[in-house]
């Protein structure tokens, strides 16, 4: 190959590669969630996990839709849903296995997915596909005592607090975003103000520390399906128990 040709071809690909852009710094995002209880103080004692938050992103080249990932479950096991919040990116199919030896009937009718799985028996599963964003409370019409929340998100960047309200999201690509904090016992208002604009980047990687106050309440009981009181329990009835 003549000298010139090749050094053609050489400042041809150092100037390709020059103009190619770059790939977006990926950081650590670290934060802490403070709950804050009736009393004014700090939740202690392992009591502060599964306060949700997520970042949003402002800007369009930021915007990284999470891809579906494989179904996940939401097992009923002991009159519980495992696990009690599911975090999962919109377009997710989640599995309602029924690891209890009597039937349940799985139901959701409020804001976010609704759906309603009727009855079916221990052994049974049922599927529902939360193909968009959104908070979904969800239920058991025969025992009242079950409840769980799915949160399907729009953004590949949230994360979890652990029991001592330690947060981290990762992979999270420099730039700016706007904050979403969500817990189940807070106060909607005061949750609703932590919503903000925050900025990523080398230096100001962190979230640092949010408090969110809690309701005063107990959670108030649930109506079943059809907007009633639950009924009381019938051990004979073969919808409670199973041999």
């Amino acid at each position: 190959m003549p000298a010139r040709r090749f050094l053609s071809l050489i400042l041809l690909v150092f100037g390709v590669c020059g103009v190619l852009p770059a790939r977006a710094q990926e950081l650590l995002v670290t934060g802490h969630v403070d709950l804050i209880g009736p009393n004014g103080k700090v939740w202690r004692g392992g009591q502060q996990s599964d306060t949700v938050v997520w970042l949003t992103p402002l800007q369009p080249s930021q915007n990284q839709e999470s891809p579906p990932t494989p179904v996940v479950h939401l097992t009923q096991k002991n009159k519980n849903f495992d696990p009690h919040v599911l975090v999962i990116p919109a377009g997710t199919s989640v599995e309602f296995p029924n690891h209890d030896p009597f039937f349940h009937n799985v139901f959701s009718l409020f804001d976010g997915k609704r759906f309603d799985l009727g009855l079916y028996e221990a052994g049974g599963t049922r599927f529902v596909h939360f193909e968009r964003a959104g908070i979904s409370y969800i239920f058991c019409n025969i025992h009242p005592e079950m409840s769980a929340i799915v949160i399907a998100l729009s953004t590949p960047y949230y994360g979890r607090t652990d029991s001592s309200g330690n947060l981290t999201i990762r992979a999270v690509p420099a730039g700016r975003y706007v904050l979403h904090v969500w817990s189940e016992r807070a106060v909607p208002e005061a949750a609703g103000a932590l919503t903000r604009e925050v900025t990523v980047a080398d230096d100001s990687s962190s979230l640092g520390s949010i408090k969110l106050q809690l309701t005063t309440d107990a959670l108030p009981p649930h109506k079943n399906k059809y907007g009633r009181d639950y009924d009381k329990p019938v051990p004979s009835n073969p919808v409670y128990e199973q041999p």
